[in-house]
């Protein structure tokens, strides 16, 4: 494998690239007519433009960016995540195009695509399930009778689904079929497949998932966990590795599981295991993403281990080059995702130019971004703009190193999640791990971010006094000239 396609954008191509070039790979870019002057296109050896901005026009052209890494020599395509990385027909026509997919094989992303398709894999090796159904619901009398025996609350979810689409919750019979019906039209509408099947409402669960990576020679390990628990509309903010509730005996067990998830598909390359845990640390399987994660970054800090790296070795048909044995836990990591989203209005995303842009540097602090000062943030993609991750002997000496680098990141020109992140580590439920992916809503209000200034308000005072006094002396213009505040005080936000 001497030349990489990266089919994709941002901080991931850029991740990406940096491994290949230390493995002594060539790279080429592909990009649409919106990111030509984006650092990952300059990063790569060459670059080519393969549409308009809309990801439908340019990066989901599987056809466009298969026909590029014939045209530039490439050996294989790496997808990164989102796009076409868990699209088993992209999978099967690289392969077809007789170049290297570094991902799973195309049958895998298939089978764990489909919700269903993973649970009946994942049962036969007896990994536990939360109760529900195997099969995809017929109509509504069948999802009472269903939901009568496992009991309500139930979970209406989209077979094919993901980030929370196709995804209804029930809490008695009288909105089944209403709640059936729309989950039902959700999913046609997001991923052109209505298949829904019943699984019990977990109420307050935590978001726990495994890291694996497996070779094409039948050899697997696990790289721990991550707590994903603190989401908003079913999509992660704030990571760590390894989570703070497990046990030991937890941690493996879960750990096997997942390596059993991947022996029921055959998997090989990195893949995550997501399980819900709840009050009582009781593990359920959830789903299977058949492509590198976002929050990778943790796993790696505390392992060593570069999993870019190895997904392009196990590509190669390499044997993994470590046991299971070998792998430790070292120290704690956290990552927060850099989002273009005002935290002030319901995480909503935020669009225009970093009119500033600084990350933070400093031991045991990495930012993987995508995105340099002066730019536009554009519409058409992800808000994501950075992730920022640090790496710490203990749980609450990271804790304390992200805040200290969110402190030294410094972003002009939109809105971002920098503030929540601070304000969420901070909280005592989160300091004390004491929490679930119910966090945002059982504690988080925004005029928590706005931060209290005393100075500030003693400015404002005496500014209003002044104006009183002013106004109450004859032939006196109300001034406040007399009182000595910079321009940075009275401007400063």
């Amino acid at each position: 494998m001497q030349k990489i396609l990266v089919a994709n954008r941002g901080e991931i191509a850029l991740r990406v690239m940096r491994t290949a070039k230390e493995m002594g790979i060539k790279t080429v870019a592909v990009f649409s007519e919106a990111d030509r002057n984006m650092p990952f296109v300059r990063y790569a050896d060459e670059a080519v433009c393969i549409g308009p901005a809309p990801s439908s026009q340019s990066y989901l052209r599987a056809d466009k960016i298969i026909q590029v890494a014939k045209e530039t020599g490439a050996d294989a395509i790496h997808p990164g995540y989102g796009f076409l990385s868990e699209n088993a027909s992209f999978s099967k026509a690289v392969a077809d195009a007789g170049l290297i997919f570094i991902g799973p094989s195309a049958r895998s992303i298939e089978m764990m695509g489909s919700k269903i398709a993973a649970k009946q894999a994942a049962k036969k090796f007896n990994v536990p399930m939360v109760p529900g159904t195997e099969d995809p619901i017929k109509d509504a009398a069948e999802a009472k009778t269903i939901a009568s025996r496992i009991g309500y609350p139930i979970l209406i979810k989209a077979s094919a689904g993901g980030g929370g689409k196709g995804m209804r919750v029930v809490n008695n019979e009288e909105e089944l079929e209403e709640q059936m019906r729309t989950a039902k039209s959700e999913a046609m509408s997001a991923f052109g497949d209505d298949a829904v099947f019943i699984e019990k409402y977990v109420g307050a669960p935590r978001h726990v998932e495994i890291q694996l990576v497996g070779d094409q020679h039948g050899n697997y390990v696990y790289l721990f966990e991550r707590e994903c628990s603190i989401q908003r509309r079913h999509q992660k903010l704030v990571e760590e590795a390894p989570s703070s509730c497990l046990t030991v005996d937890i941690r493996k067990a879960m750990g096997e599981s997942a390596v059993a998830v991947a022996r029921s598909c055959n998997y090989y390359g990195a893949g995550t295991v997501e399980f819900l845990v709840d009050e009582n640390l009781n593990f359920y399987f959830l789903e299977m993403n058949t492509r590198l994660q976002v929050e990778h970054c943790v796993t790696e800090m505390i392992t060593g281990i570069d999993l870019v790296k190895e997904q392009i070795n196990v590509a190669r048909g390499n044997k993994l080059s470590f046991s299971q044995d070998d792998l430790k836990i070292n120290g704690h990591s956290l990552e927060l995702r850099v989002c273009a989203e005002d935290p002030m209005n319901n995480f909503l995303p935020d669009t225009g130019k970093l009119e500033m842009y600084q990350p933070p540097k400093g031991p045991g602090v990495r930012v993987d971004d995508g995105y340099e000062q002066g730019q536009d943030i554009p519409i058409f993609y992800d808000p994501m703009i950075a992730k920022l991750v640090v790496h710490a002997a203990t749980r609450d000496e990271a804790i304390d190193r992200l805040c200290r680098a969110i402190d030294e990141y410094h972003i002009k020109g939109i809105q971002t999640t920098l503030s929540f992140g601070k304000w969420a580590v901070r909280t005592e439920q989160f300091r004390s791990g004491n929490f679930d992916t119910k966090f945002i809503d059982k504690y988080f209000k925004p005029e928590y971010l706005v931060e209290e200034n005393p100075e500030a308000e003693e400015i404002a005072s005496l500014l209003a006094a002044e104006i009183w006094n002013s106004s109450k002396q004859k032939n006196v213009t109300a001034t406040t000239s007399t009182i000595q505040v910079s321009n940075w005080k009275l401007r400063r936000r």
